[in-house]
């Protein structure tokens, strides 16, 4: 009996060991899982309130967590948790500003109705059939490619513009013309588009300054263009990884504007460029105070004016809108911002944004660091800083808006062509086949 209470009294202290050992582990892990079920639940919530689609499990990024994320879409947005009870986050869909991940209801104004007859394209015909673009296309969807190989590109829309027109146009099983996709980081291009038209209007100068009231350090010193190329100097790290800035503002932030303006200096602002998506989320709460329009400023100065009647902007909880990556639009309302930018801010024969705007855009700094060589006022280009070409495939002129997961907007003047594709390419690299398409509709539309 002795022997049977001390073997009992062991193994109770190797469990109790063992608990709290689990219980340590998931809370040192606790906020990379709230990474995963913060992605899970805002994925849940926008591709079925947003994009109207029905299968949200197919956005979500191969993952060890994945098959232990327990998603549910309600009628007011989506939760999603570890195992059905561990480290759940939830997402409040609003009508006409998708979702957003709070514990309570985000500030989020009236979204502004947006009238689909400015933009063209938004009742155009499906482009006739051309045999030398229907085999771009197909190449693009990779029609030639072995059933892994063409689901591991996963193109889901491609629309092809030729002197303003629709001259292509293809999409996969579930998506049509109607189905609004996610840009992810083409929304920063849309943002600084949006700030061009702000400046057009005299609301915000480039060399503004002095952007946040608690900053009364040297960071009073950063721009609104410096936000632009990302060289306000913040530190900063892009990575998606345990308690790094983006992960943490993305899914553990309620108010992404205030905690990236909260991260110290790492560099004089102007000296370094480093790719940052707080810098554009940052960048559109100064645009949304200043334009005195809040979550709505979007709507009101951009996609209104252009008639991107499918668009969503998403906002975080404080009403921000999250225009580092959560812009929703249909490929064609896509391919209207790239013909806007083609055609240098004139839409429906009205200048929108300043004469200067996307020769500036187009214009990348010198600095004493750079970790994204080519990158402008949040658009990049094809002619390097060291004159070497990016995609020699392509005409020097050409310049691109580009997204997670395999999403380009890429704009050719001299060609006067946009080309669009969209999908979900998570493990392979997309970038050639966006590339031979451009190439491939060159040929095919001269």
């Amino acid at each position: 009996m002795r022997l049977l209470r001390r073997s009992l009294a062991i193994l109770a202290g190797l469990l109790t060991v063992a608990l709290v050992a689990a219980v340590g582990a998931y809370w040192w892990q606790r906020p990379m899982i709230l990474t995963g079920t913060g992605y899970a639940a805002h994925n849940a919530c926008a591709v079925s309130h947003v994009a109207g689609r029905e299968n949200p499990e197919s956005d979500l990024p191969p993952n060890p967590l994945v098959p232990y994320l327990d998603a549910e879409v309600t009628e007011r947005g989506a939760t999603a948790s570890l195992l059905g009870v561990l480290a759940t986050q939830r997402a409040v869909a609003t009508d006409g500003a998708g979702c957003t991940l709070t514990d309570g209801r985000p500030d989020v104004a009236d979204a502004t109705p947006i009238d689909g007859t400015k933009n063209p394209l938004t009742t155009a015909p499906a482009p006739p059939s051309e045999p030398a673009i229907d085999a771009a296309l197909a190449k693009a969807f990779g029609d030639d490619l072995p059933d892994a190989e063409r689901t591991a590109l996963g193109t889901r829309a491609v629309v092809a513009l030729k002197n303003g027109k629709l001259v292509g146009e293809r999409y996969a099983e579930g998506f049509d013309a109607r189905t609004p996709q996610l840009g992810w980081s083409m929304s920063k291009s849309a943002a600084s588009l949006l700030t061009g038209i702000m400046v057009q209007r005299g609301e915000v100068r480039l060399s503004d300054s002095e952007l946040r009231p608690e900053w009364t350090d040297d960071r009073s010193q950063i721009t609104i263009e410096e936000l632009l190329r990302m060289t306000s100097g913040l530190q900063w790290d892009e990575t998606y990884d345990l308690g790094t800035p983006i992960t943490r503002m993305l899914y553990l932030e309620p108010d992404m504007a205030s905690y990236v303006a909260s991260l110290p200096l790492a560099h004089e602002p102007g000296t370094a460029q480093q790719y940052s998506s707080g810098s554009t989320t940052l960048l559109c709460s100064v645009l949304a105070e200043r334009s005195g329009l809040g979550s709505d400023v979007m709507n009101q100065r951009l996609l209104a004016p252009l008639g991107l009647s499918s668009a969503v902007m998403e906002p975080d909880g404080a009403g921000t809108p999250v225009c580092s990556s959560y812009l929703w639009m249909t490929p064609r309302d896509w391919a209207a911002l790239g013909q806007f930018a083609l055609q240098d801010g004139v839409w429906n024969g009205d200048r929108l944004l300043p004469a200067d705007w996307m020769r500036k855009s187009l214009d990348v700094h010198a600095t004493e660091s750079t970790d994204d060589p080519g990158f402008g006022m949040s658009w990049r280009v094809n002619v390097l800083p060291d004159g070497s070409i990016r995609w020699p495939e392509l005409p020097r002129d050409t310049f691109y808006a580009t997204g997670h997961d395999g999403q380009k907007v890429i704009v050719i003047p001299s060609q006067d062509l946009v080309v669009v594709r969209m999908g979900f390419t998570p493990e392979a690299d997309a970038e050639p086949s966006q590339v031979r398409l451009a190439a491939d509709l060159i040929a095919a539309t001269r």
